[in-house]
């Protein structure tokens, strides 16, 4: 693994088995190469394409000046020829992989012979671009304490607006075998500098310092700048160029690694080896790390709803259950009494069983809402009361043993919740006519529990409030994880986003629901809610809104507020309020809480809509 923090033995197996059996070209069969018998450069390794030239061949005695080692996690070092070519698509710099601690130093000047392959951070399948690298080395340092190859400046000048080229549709859209356009592309310009020392100057933090000592700043001040400082990802073609990872080379327990918030700046020059990951890419691995300058950013507080108006909101408490610390519970009540203020309706998703992620069969989530609820009321909240339907063991996906559900959460001294023959796990809710009116067959009751579409995820939620004698229709989504997608730095342009097929049938089975109450009645109001797991200018929320059933409210935003999560330093919507016609006025909050900051009781920010039905 190129990350410096394994993130579980897991990895690190699947890392160790990867490395003895090698990946791509680079395989153990062709430690056979034969030997050349010209004098091989670093460039010449690296070649012009993302795969080397070389890769399974031997190599003896490439000469370079070590840039960075590293003693944790991928162990190795950096190497670069300080006598560059004149080609800027041929990096000067390639990691050497050592699997055990390093015995050169920074500034020693170096001869390694060994094998060029191409590792794949979090193997072929994860469709991660490869690292040129040199493993099973014979290492010979010929003298120390020379001086470092200058490092290449990425800025906003020379890091191109264009993402990435297209993928050859001949090689199942891979970009493998493109020549590199370094002045045209950016991942080409970030892949010409593989392994190279580089440094940035003074740039804005885009993502907080996250458990893995890392975080994210971008080169490029103004490009698709969010109000509050982050870069917004407003569309596929929005990747963000400027975007880039931080690690440290210093060991943790030698130099802790800085605190950051979206919004602060991280001051003086950031310098080390370009090195690519599983976890966010191309990634600046610092020898010398810049100073953390502190933002002014401070959690939001939206409004109080109006005593006419119903406040409905969306929060994602990221698998809570009982054996999480009081703080947790206290955390998230304080930001639902003091942030939230108070809604009259909230929605929530991962509320886990009674036991978290003990696999037993335990499916309540009594103790959960109860330790939830209470925490509210301690935080001078209101006396909260909940409706839910209990999954059936292990069938919703998330965590095993988890058995994360939507919860319907309200306040009983400003609104009252129908009950209609709850439905149970296996039970689909209905729509029938009343008076002339729609209404639930089953309230609470979740929709079409059967439909192939929510197999191994959560099945939605749906109930019938009423607020000043008026009926609302609340249905709580949770819709099917990104997992499996590849990332923006993918060999494959553009990325696959496999995930997205489940998506697009759960939001097609949501927006049939609602067609149906809305042909029960035209004027119903009927709002759709929670995680949708996607963007809102995806085929999802295209399907969700099919035909005018329901508005996205997050559009109601100006474009630099859309956004509800912080995902490699790019500030994305993924939790969404929707609205159906009769609700023609509203007004609608992405509440900063949580996704901006390095200290996060979620990753998710929640969202408020307040109207008058």
């Amino acid at each position: 693994m190129r990350s410096s923090h394994p993130r579980s033995a897991a990895v690190a197996a699947l890392v160790a088995s990867a490395l003895a059996t090698g990946l791509l070209a680079g395989s153990a069969d062709a430690a056979e190469g034969a030997v050349s018998a010209d004098p091989i450069r670093i460039h010449d390794i690296q070649g012009t394409t993302r795969i080397s030239p070389l890769a399974g061949k031997q190599v003896a005695d490439v000469e370079g000046i070590v840039t960075g080692v590293r003693t944790y996690g991928s162990r190795g070092f950096w190497m670069q020829d300080p006598d560059a070519d004149d080609n800027d698509a041929t990096s000067e710099g390639v990691f050497v992989f050592t699997n055990s601690v390093p015995t050169v130093a920074v500034g020693d000047a170096v001869k390694v012979s060994g094998l060029v392959g191409e590792y794949v951070p979090g193997g072929a399948a994860s469709g991660n671009q490869s690292v040129t690298q040199i493993s099973k080395p014979a290492v010979t340092v010929v003298s120390s304490g020379n001086a470092l190859p200058e490092a290449t400046a990425i800025n906003e000048y020379t890091v191109p607006s264009e993402y990435a080229p297209a993928g050859d549709p001949a090689a199942a859209g891979s970009i493998n075998g493109l020549a590199l356009e370094p002045s045209r592309y950016a991942l080409d310009y970030y892949e010409a500098l593989e392994g190279m020392n580089v440094r940035i100057g003074t740039s804005r933090v885009v993502g907080a310092t996250d458990p893995h000592a890392e975080l994210w700043v971008t080169v490029k001040g103004w490009e698709n700048t969010a109000k509050r400082g982050g870069t917004i990802y407003g569309s596929y073609e929005s990747q963000n160029t400027g975007r880039l990872q931080i690690q440290q080379l210093a060991p943790l327990a030698q130099q802790p690694f800085p605190v950051a918030n979206v919004g602060d700046r991280l001051t003086g020059t950031t310098e080390g080896p370009l090195d690519f990951n599983q976890f966010g890419g191309y990634t600046l691995v610092a020898r010398t790390l810049g100073t953390v300058k502190a933002g002014t950013l401070a959690p939001e507080k939206t409004k109080a709803q109006a005593a006419n108006e119903l406040a409905v909101a969306t929060y994602n408490v990221e698998n809570l259950d009982p054996t999480d610390p009081q703080e947790k519970f206290d955390n998230l009540a304080k930001a639902v009494v003091e942030n939230l203020a108070s809604p009259d309706v909230v929605a929530l998703e991962e509320i886990q069983d009674d036991n978290g992620a003990k696999n037993d069969g335990t499916v309540s989530a009594e103790q959960t809402l109860t330790k939830f609820t209470a925490a509210i009321t301690a935080a001078g909240g209101p006396a909260y009361q909940w409706r839910t339907v209990n999954p059936e063991n292990n069938k919703d996906g998330g965590e095993p043993g988890g058995n994360i559900r939507q919860v319907f959460l309200f306040n009983p001294a400003r609104v009252s919740f129908t009950e209609r023959a709850p439905g149970d796990a296996a039970t689909a809710t209905g729509v029938v006519k009343e008076q002339g009116k729609a209404a639930l067959t089953h309230s609470p009751g979740r929709i079409d529990p059967a439909n192939p579409a929510w197999a191994d995820s959560r099945k939605p939620l749906a109930g019938e409030f009423v607020f000043r004698g008026k009926t609302v229709f609340v249905i709580a989504n949770h819709f099917g994880s990104k997992g499996g997608d590849e990332g923006l730095t993918s060999v494959h342009q553009p990325p696959v986003r496999s995930s997205e097929t489940k998506r697009l049938l759960q939001a097609q089975a949501v927006n049939g629901f609602v067609k149906e109450l809305l042909a029960a009645d035209k004027n119903a109001n009927v709002i759709a809610l929670g995680d949708i797991n996607d963007f809102e200018f995806s085929a999802t929320a295209n399907a969700l809104a099919d035909g005018g059933a329901l508005y996205p409210a997050i559009k109601s935003l100006p474009k630099a507020e859309r956004y509800s999560y912080v995902y490699q330093g790019n500030a994305q919507v993924l939790d969404q309020i929707l609205t159906s016609p009769a609700i023609k006025t509203f007004t609608y909050d992405s509440v900063h809480i949580n996704a901006e900051f390095s200290a996060q009781n979620s990753d998710h920010d929640p969202q408020v809509l307040r109207f008058r039905p």
